[in-house]
């Protein structure tokens, strides 16, 4: 009898709920906790828990302190900025390249997801609104076609969505969330990559602005690392176009295979 596979099944659920936990602030920035307090939160044995940290660890949602004590990284305006920075390098690449080539299907669902929207100081609602806007931009970077571009925009998204869970707390952004997100489906559906670029390399802009307004109303905000200004890098057009031949090349030679 196979008894690896109750193992692996605890350890995902294990894994999947901690990183939950992490991403809605649920474990609060900063928080201390042990692999013992872990498995009586979630349910599971420790060494589930155990498992789950080592790749949230490599994710770079956990920290370690000691052998069996971690921390829930602080959030920083330094990583704010760069996490910022790498999403208009790779999101409007992925926007340009997914516009006119995007499935029918993903149009509607991306519609949907559109009418997403949020009770500002309502945890909950907050919480299904940010996970149907990072289901929205990890599905515009799936139409771009690229695989590696698309895990690393997925993977990147968990990051922001935490800061997000801080910000969208304290302020309301519905509105221009919905316009945005309408006008970037308009264009992917017109198959205009220039606009549909734009849209999306303006709206990481106004969202960067918007964390940063409500980050910097809260006293919990771990500022100390900042240095330098708190504003988006300005990606040189030359790395812009690179990026767009690469993730273009990679498209042709994943067609071809």
């Amino acid at each position: 009898m196979n008894t690896t596979v109750p193992e692996q099944l605890q350890t995902e659920a294990s894994y999947r709920a901690i990183k939950r936990a992490i991403i809605t602030c649920a474990l609060v920035p900063g928080q201390q906790v042990t692999e013992e307090y872990l498995a009586d939160r979630f349910g599971t044995g420790r060494g589930a828990v155990r498992s789950a940290l080592k790749r949230l660890y490599q994710e770079q949602l956990v920290q370690t302190i000691s052998r069996q004590r971690y921390m829930i990284p602080a959030v920083t305006l330094r990583e704010v900025r760069e996490l910022f920075d790498i999403r208009l390098l790779l999101e409007p690449v992925a926007a340009r390249c997914a516009a006119g080539s995007i499935e029918a299907d993903a149009v509607v669902r991306l519609r949907e997801l559109c009418e997403s929207h949020y009770d500002p100081g309502n945890a909950e609602s907050a919480a299904d609104f940010l996970a149907a806007n990072t289901e929205f931009h990890v599905t515009v970077a799936r139409a771009s076609g690229s695989v590696v571009l698309a895990n690393l925009i997925s993977n990147l998204l968990d990051r922001v969505e935490r800061i997000n869970h801080l910000s969208h707390a304290l302020l309301d952004r519905n509105v221009v969330a919905h316009d945005e997100h309408v006008a970037l489906v308009d264009a992917l559906e017109a198959g205009d990559g220039d606009w549909a670029e734009r849209v999306m390399a303006s709206q990481i802009g106004s969202t960067f602005a918007f964390v940063l307004e409500a980050l910097t109303m809260s006293p919990s905000i771990q500022s100390a690392s900042v240095s330098g200004p708190a504003k988006l890098a300005t990606v040189p057009t030359s790395i812009r176009l690179a990026s767009r031949a690469a993730v273009e090349s990679s498209r042709v030679a994943t067609s071809e295979d």
